[in-house]
């Protein structure tokens, strides 16, 4: 009889202890799912290119130091823009003009209205953006995908330095929307960030 009393009594110590130790197990448990471990995390946080798109590049596109990016957001839209690759940053000075008047007209003229996108004209993948020009020489920028030209970025008209500056953000040439099956011929021809940095040697 003793005995039995003894193991009731330590069962229902046991009980208690566990009893108290459970909340605090579990607030543990909570902290370690909403605060990650510092060790975890990356060194810098990630862009706002790199959070809402996905990376894409076409090196060489046309002619050899032609390297431009295709940036894809998941509503399908296709930012277009020159790659930190590109020859023209290879010069002096780099790029310090933009000439959007190419081909049959200028694509800085163009007016897109409404949700259905009235006007936009639909360009192919080797089509030209823009023409961008150096101390010494010129390049023309091409759409790298077909699609429906939405907009081009006129800043850089009258601030051709932000090329220099900030090409994958406010330095963007110009936005694409194309076709999903359009988009699925052409995505196999570009490289993914991986294979970009690891052809053209960057860490």
């Amino acid at each position: 009889m003793t005995d039995q009393i003894a193991d009731q009594t330590h069962s229902s110590e046991t009980q208690q202890t566990h009893s108290t130790n459970h909340p605090e197990e579990e607030e543990e448990d909570l902290k370690k799912l909403l605060l990650p471990d510092i060790n975890d995390l990356p060194l810098t946080p990630p862009s706002a290119v790199q959070s809402n798109f996905v990376s894409y590049f076409a090196p060489d596109f046309m002619k050899p130091g032609h390297d431009q990016y295709v940036y894809r957001h998941a509503n399908g839209l296709c930012v277009i823009g020159l790659a930190p690759t590109h020859v023209a940053f290879k010069e002096g000075g780099g790029i310090t003009a933009v000439d959007f008047n190419v081909g049959k007209f200028n694509r800085s003229e163009m007016k897109v209205t409404g949700k259905r996108k009235k006007n936009a004209q639909l360009f192919e993948s080797n089509s030209a953006l823009c023409r961008v020009c150096t101390k010494d020489a010129s390049y023309i920028v091409r759409c790298c995908v077909k699609g429906s030209l939405l907009e081009v970025n006129d800043r850089l008209i009258n601030q051709p330095e932000l090329l220099n500056s900030s090409a994958s953000r406010e330095g963007y040439i110009a936005i694409i929307m194309p076709k999903p099956a359009d988009w699925l011929k052409v995505k196999d021809s570009l490289l993914g960030s991986e294979e970009y940095k690891k052809l053209r040697e960057i860490s």
